[in-house]
């Protein structure tokens, strides 16, 4: 039997493609859906003057609600582009920023400096969450038996939820976000991330492959986390949205005004993730991110799609010989073997969907409500009587 090879589709705006992303959708003029995510998102957005009005209200409101208070408003801050940009720009308005930074053991010493130097000029507070590493490189080695595609899940969760947790210990309800909507755009495609809030994905994929308990490592039960949201009434500003953002421009300022250090790719601050995005993932997963990356520069009009094709073209790793040096530590650091390491490699990916997880999680909670529903139905019928 011979098998039809389904043909690639490619939008005609962007360099987003169904080869990568199986969930493509193109429209009758051959745009996909993930532009189409973008110009909806764009036309929310306030243009001038009216958004310089807006920043301005919302600026007033931050120092209104941190009368009193020790802070104005908590951020993560990781030493790369946007948080570095968002830090030095909420220095420039005057606020009282409580910056929290999660060391998982793999920073890069570009990143530890570009953060000492934020605090050098801004004079902010840094809370650091420091993850016991023993524990932590337990978790990564159960993601990657698991063979899921979003090994970076512990970490950004890790990060959310020690922020949260700080947040509260503080009394700060604005937590300030480095998203911006021009230089990362809506959503990734589905297949390539999995829901950065799901504690039960975490638990379930340890569970079953971890070998230390989870003693230390933040997290909530859903539970928890939703009370925490209904009662502490926090408020989440992706405060770049309120600006005009030109990723290369804020580079040169940042780099000026703060002797920030480039580190070559978007969220490379970070040797693991540098690994991850520029090996693990278009070798075994055959996805690049910057893909998705630069399709958002083209929507916002920072890069041409000719530019974008061109920047494909580079390999993920433009130095061989740090590729070398970090394939050699990242095998070292997480206790893989030659063998072992291209025994995974090989090996098929599995989805996240395939444990447990936090929809099938709330999905078993209200199928008991449901259940329970004509119980209580009776309950309120005899308390009537």
């Amino acid at each position: 039997m011979i098998m039809e090879r389904k043909e690639i589709l490619s939008c005609v705006r962007c360099i987003m493609d169904s080869g990568s992303d199986p969930d493509l959708v193109l429209d009758d003029k051959g745009v996909c859906n993930h532009c189409r995510n973008y110009d909806d998102g764009a036309a929310k957005l306030p243009k001038e003057p009216e958004r310089q009005h807006n920043f301005n209200t919302l600026i007033s409101q931050l120092v209104r609600e941190g009368k009193n208070k020790q802070y104005d408003a908590i951020m993560g801050v990781s030493g790369g582009v946007d948080s570095t940009y968002l830090a030095y720009m909420a220095y420039q308005q005057g606020l009282r920023i409580l910056l929290v930074h999660c060391d998982n053991g793999w920073n890069t010493e570009t990143s530890v400096r570009n953060i000492e130097n934020i605090i050098k000029k801004t004079n902010y507070d840094l809370h650091t969450v420091v993850l016991n590493w023993d524990e932590f490189r337990d978790i990564q080695i159960s993601f990657f038996k698991a063979g899921v595609v979003d090994i970076e899940l512990p970490y950004d969760y890790a990060l959310m939820i020690s922020m949260y947790l700080i947040a509260i210990k503080y009394n700060i309800h604005n937590i300030l976000s480095g998203h911006n909507l021009v230089t990362e755009g809506t959503y990734m495609p589905k297949s390539w991330v999995h829901s950065k809030m799901d504690i039960i994905n975490i638990k379930a994929i340890h569970s079953k492959f971890g070998k230390m308990p989870m003693k230390t490592f933040p997290h909530l039960s859903p539970w928890v986390y939703s009370y925490y949201e209904l009662t502490k009434r926090f408020h989440r500003i992706a405060l770049l949205n309120y600006m005009e953002y030109d990723k290369a421009k804020a580079k040169e300022i940042i780099t000026e005004k703060l002797n920030w250090s480039d580190y070559g790719g978007k969220h490379y601050e970070s040797v693991f993730t540098r690994f991850y995005q520029g090996y693990i993932l278009p070798q075994k997963f055959h996805i690049d991110k910057r893909q998705f990356h630069l399709s958002t520069l083209i929507c916002s009009g920072q890069i041409s799609r000719e530019q974008a094709l061109q920047e494909m073209n580079n390999p993920t790793y433009v130095d061989e010989s740090l590729f070398v040096e970090d394939f050699e530590y990242v095998k070292k650091k997480l206790g893989f073997t030659d063998a072992s390491w291209e025994s995974y490699m090989k090996e098929p990916a599995h989805k996240h969907q395939e444990y447990a997880n936090i929809s099938s999680y709330w999905k078993k909670y209200y199928k008991v409500i449901g259940v329970l529903k004509p119980f209580e139905v009776m309950l309120r019928t005899l308390e009537k009587k």
